[in-house]
């Protein structure tokens, strides 16, 4: 199926909300919105609909099919009913993730009406797309600066490295021990590579100013030297555990690297004695 354009999908989401008596204001968030965000036909489109009579639209699901043949959806209803006692409420917020299959993707929201002033300054990258009563107020220009990482303080850079070097040696070194590579492959998946990501989006911010590093860090090779990324590339383990020591070895030395770069440019203390006592006890546990 022939993906539709950027201007197909805008007609058909601003046709319903104009056709539809009970959605009284429309604004864009999401990527589309980032004036600094690479445009592709990925990019979901995040909608969010201010509408009179919620429940309404929560009655059925059967008026979404005027945006297109869906090959999946996810709800409010979906993430909530198979896990909470009793109805949630879902009156001052409802969200429909809807992929289509012509590999467009729209995320749309519902508000009440009545909230629209607050709701629609609630996110700085914001874009108004219709506003049939005047409900909305004025709205600055979209900026991502809300999602911007500044330098940190001293005592975030601290907990950062601190929280980097206890994952390795209480928790990595465990697992290692243990041969429970799904274990370790978790610690340094999801745990380390935080910490990581987070020394290596402060290094752009300390290169460049606040910088906005993207989900998951998919913005920093912007900002960062080559070498950094390639090397970040490299802490991504296979399914073995020589690759899965080979891919920690390589988040060990880009840490220290870039922490000590951090560091250095903002005149905040490194412990290298406990570094080298943590080093010294991983490679005594076989995992480096």
């Amino acid at each position: 199926m022939q993906a539709r354009t950027d201007g197909e999908m805008m007609e058909r989401i601003l046709s319903f909300a104009k056709e539809d008596q009970r959605v009284r204001a429309v604004w864009m968030n999401g990527s589309r919105a980032n004036p600094n965000a690479p445009k592709d036909r990925w990019q979901d489109f995040d909608i969010v609909y201010a509408v009179t009579d919620m429940p309404s639209f929560l009655e059925s699901d059967g008026w979404l099919g005027c945006f297109g043949e869906r090959v999946m959806m996810q709800s409010r209803r979906d993430q909530f009913d198979a896990y909470a006692d009793g109805a949630p409420d879902f009156s001052g917020w409802f969200i429909y993730l809807m992929q289509f299959a012509d590999g467009t993707r729209i995320d749309l929201s519902l508000v009440p009406a009545e909230n629209a002033a607050r709701e629609v300054l609630a996110d700085k990258m914001c874009i108004p797309l219709l506003d049939k009563d005047g409900i909305l107020p004025e709205v600055p220009p979209a900026t991502d600066e809300d999602y911007r990482v500044p330098p940190p303080s001293a005592l975030e850079f601290h907990c950062c490295v601190n929280e980097f070097r206890w994952i390795c040696c209480g928790n990595v070194a465990k697992s290692v021990a243990r041969g429970e590579l799904s274990t370790a492959q978790e610690m340094l998946g999801r745990y380390l590579r935080k910490e990581l990501l987070q020394m290596l989006s402060w290094k752009a911010s300390v290169l460049h100013g606040p910088v906005n590093p993207g989900k998951y860090g998919k913005f920093l090779p912007r900002f960062l030297p080559k070498e950094d990324w390639a090397e970040f590339l490299s802490t991504y383990a296979g399914g073995d555990f020589t690759a899965f020591r080979s891919a920690l070895s390589a988040a060990w030395r880009l840490f220290s690297r870039v922490s000590g770069e951090v560091a250095a440019a903002l005149s905040f203390p490194l412990d290298r004695e406990e570094e080298a006592r943590v080093l010294r006890y991983l490679r005594e546990a076989g995992c480096l």
